[in-house]
């Protein structure tokens, strides 16, 4: 029976290593998701960082669409458009506020209302919250906000909180308790 030299195996996964590196560099170059590698007891793993897109307008050097880690904060969506310009008044944003896909961060300047980040102003958001999230919701319990995320996975995002009728569970009634913490679509 042949025996392998134990440097062979060292060679090959450091091999596999530089080239996931190698591979992780020419990816991230393109602007997508940066790939990430790491060798642990011999074994070669690598994972694709989830990004998200946000619209950022207002008192920032390069306003427009950012790319950000999907655990960004505002300050991270922030400091992707360049950073606040000297004028921005930064006292009436939530800096800490986590952002999603999709939401618009507005940078204003003393004497602006500082603007809502996100799609909505207030409330529960139907397209984007997770069951957990739409528990908060009067009346919603597990099996209701696990019936929502379903329907909206299958049917696609609610167009009006009227929509909701066509979720098993929720009537006219039930509609009513929750209308006031739903942020409209």
């Amino acid at each position: 029976m042949p025996t392998t030299n134990p440097r062979i195996g060292a060679i090959v996964v450091a091999l596999a290593l530089a080239i996931a590196v190698g591979a992780g560099a020419w990816y991230g170059s393109r602007g997508d998701s940066p790939v990430v590698a790491e060798a642990v007891g011999g074994v070669l793993y690598t994972t694709v960082a989830e990004t998200i897109i946000v619209h950022v307008s207002g008192s920032v050097h390069r306003p427009g669409l950012v790319t950000v880690r999907s655990s960004a904060r505002i300050a991270d969506v922030i400091a992707a458009a360049g950073g606040a310009t000297p004028r921005a008044d930064l006292g009436g944003l939530n800096l800490a506020a986590t952002v999603r896909d999709g939401d618009q961060v507005v940078v204003p300047v003393p004497g602006e209302a500082s603007p809502a980040s996100g799609g909505s102003t207030q409330g529960i958001d139907l397209n984007r919250s997770t069951a957990a999230e739409l528990e908060e919701l009067p009346g919603v319990g597990p099996v209701l906000a696990a019936r929502i995320v379903a329907f909206r996975e299958s049917n696609g995002p609610f167009s009006v909180v009227e929509d909701l009728l066509d979720v098993g569970g929720i009537g006219e009634a039930k509609l009513a308790t929750m209308r006031d913490a739903i942020a409209a679509p």
